[in-house]
């Protein structure tokens, strides 16, 4: 039977499923589906809440990845930051597919498959933009975008249903410090040749204007440095070259030598340079360790540590546990960053520790030294009137963002019908003529701890919660086997709930509470250990709220003698 895909009913249907990166900021990953094949674009990771206790890293759920693994043609990457990258790993443990990436992104990529030993079994093919990639029934065009990373491109994704426009993170930026500008004439010819679809990174909707240039922060790094006898430490994200780039062209302007500190920012400094995306003179960067044979006055470090990371280096070196730099009195610090959501604390804790030190520091309030990657309402804008989309999709933001995108498009004329606003797992199916929501697929998130993926649940994570606000009472006795007699105990011990030696009375009395739930299970010769574990807590919880107020965790153990 031939199928017509002007004919809605009978048409085979583009199906688009996002399993991160809708209602969260982070774990992008997009699947485009279509006629047996799909295509996956981006695979990113998230970071963990602050109530997710002992959680390193949050990825997507793959579920739905490995069942359909036979069908997966490629895997195709916008940029090389982590919330785009970061679950490759875990993702290559389940299936082999051949990814496909620009330079830079690949460099970033490769280094990820060689810490995690997969290297040698992944097919890594890198593009350039203006290259097109054919994957099964789909083919992808890689469009050359601005972002804070290099090498960051948008996506035309065609099958015989349409045109898709998957923008990835971008900005439209002007003057970059390298690469050329956002390639807007072929999103223009694409738009006049007929888009089906448009998803559009929503994480700066809620800003109006333009997004400022990244070769603006240039001038207030030479005004910093200009005139300076003290060292300067600068603290950026690691992924954005360009901007480290500046920042060691003005070092080498004032005749300084960069040291760089920071396993994230050692590893994209090797990268960028050996695929020629950074220009650093000769003999400027050194050995962190050279540092203390030189002069204030010639030196700049450029560090990890922009959001507060607890294990970063200027963490580290604002609380004396790096190995090589101290904080010194006049030190000038400059935190070229602006604080992800959630962060504020942790950066708030370092910049009074630094001040504690007597160090001068610089952040973003006192001089322009950051620049976001993402568009703001007029490039949105820009980008909507230039594809002329038929459907469009936000994507990349919480739901705020995604709504606030929606109603960017609707002022742009755009048929509320013709708007979709998704969510993990939903499954959007396109055709010429309509496009609709329509079912869903598992989707969620699988939480890393160390080597463990997946282990640790909901319930677990309840646990950790517990135990970290209220803390352990452990509760042991032994007992008869044969008539449920108590032969030694109770004896209490707690975690985390209160200082023992200082509240000896309340451990007496909750040892009394204790016995008597004991002597009443005696009483009645059970040797059922799990009513006795449950009248313990029970007794046991009751008499502590009523005493405290609180909801320690009480482990009853019971050694059967």
């Amino acid at each position: 039977m031939i199928r017509s895909v002007n004919n809605d009913n009978m048409a085979e249907k583009l199906k688009i499923i996002s399993l991160g990166g809708l209602n969260e900021i982070g774990k992008n990953i997009t699947v485009y589906e279509y006629g047996g094949d799909m295509i996956v674009v981006d695979v990113g990771m998230g970071f963990p809440d602050d109530d997710m206790y002992g959680i390193d890293v949050v990825i997507p759920d793959f579920s739905y990845l490995i069942k359909n693994r036979d069908r997966i043609r490629a895997i195709f990457l916008t940029h090389g930051h982590e919330d785009h990258i970061g679950s490759i790993p875990y993702l290559l443990r389940e299936i082999q597919v051949p990814i496909y990436a620009t330079r830079m992104t690949a460099g970033l990529v490769k280094l990820k498959l060689e810490e995690h030993r997969l290297l040698s079994k992944t097919k890594l093919i890198t593009c350039e933009a203006g290259e097109t990639v054919k994957a099964g029934k789909f083919t992808v065009e890689f469009i050359h975008a601005n972002h804070s990373i290099a090498d960051a491109v948008s996506f035309a994704i065609k099958c015989p249903v349409g045109v898709c426009i998957h923008t990835g993170d971008f900005k439209i930026d002007p003057t970059p410090v390298s690469g050329g500008m956002m390639d807007l004439a072929r999103l223009g010819q694409l738009g006049k040749e007929g888009v089906l679809a448009l998803l559009a990174d929503s994480t700066n909707v809620e800003r109006p204007g333009f997004t400022k240039s990244e070769r603006s922060v240039g001038a207030s790094f030479d005004a910093l440095f200009r005139g300076c006898e003290e060292r300067i430490i600068v603290t950026t994200f690691a992924s954005n070259v360009d901007r480290m780039q500046q920042i060691i062209s003005v070092a080498a302007k004032y005749g300084r030598k960069v040291a760089v500190t920071g396993r994230s920012m050692e590893n994209a400094i090797k990268v960028s340079t050996e695929l020629g995306y950074m220009s650093i003179p000769a003999g400027v960067l050194v050995d962190v360790n050279h540092l203390k044979s030189l002069p204030k006055n010639k030196v700049c470090i450029i560090t990890t540590g922009s959001q507060g990371e607890t294990m970063s280096a200027l963490t580290r070196m604002a609380f004396n546990t790096h190995r090589q730099v101290d904080i010194q009195a006049g030190d000038r610090v400059i935190i070229s960053a602006s604080a992800i959501p959630g962060n504020e604390n942790a950066i708030g804790n370092v910049i009074n520790e630094l001040y504690r030190k007597g160090a001068d520091v610089v952040n973003e309030r006192e001089a322009p030294l950051h620049v976001s990657g993402h568009a703001c309402q007029d490039e949105l804008k820009i980008v909507h009137a230039l594809v002329k989309p038929k459907f469009f999709i936000p994507v990349h933001g919480e739901q705020r963002h995604l709504k606030i995108h929606a109603k960017l498009a609707r002022e742009m004329g755009m048929d509320p019908k013709n708007i979709l606003i998704s969510d993990i797992g939903k499954v959007m199916e396109l055709t010429p003529n309509s496009a609709r929501i329509n079912g869903t697929v598992p989707a969620g998130r699988v939480f890393v701890d160390g080597y463990g993926v997946g282990d640790v649940g909901s319930v677990v994570l309840r646990d950790r919660k517990h135990l970290a606000e209220d803390g352990m009472i452990v509760v042991v006795t032994s007992m008869s086997a044969e008539d449920g007699s108590v032969v030694s105990g109770p004896d209490i011990i707690t975690r985390g709930f209160v200082y023992v030696k200082e509240s000896e009375g309340l451990m007496e009395e909750l040892r009394g509470v204790a016995i008597n739930a004991l002597r009443e299970c005696e009483a009645e010769h059970t040797t059922d250990w799990s009513a006795i574990k449950s009248q313990l807590k029970n007794d046991l919880s009751g008499f502590l709220y009523k005493k405290t107020k609180r909801n320690p965790m009480i482990l009853p153990v019971i050694m059967e003698v």
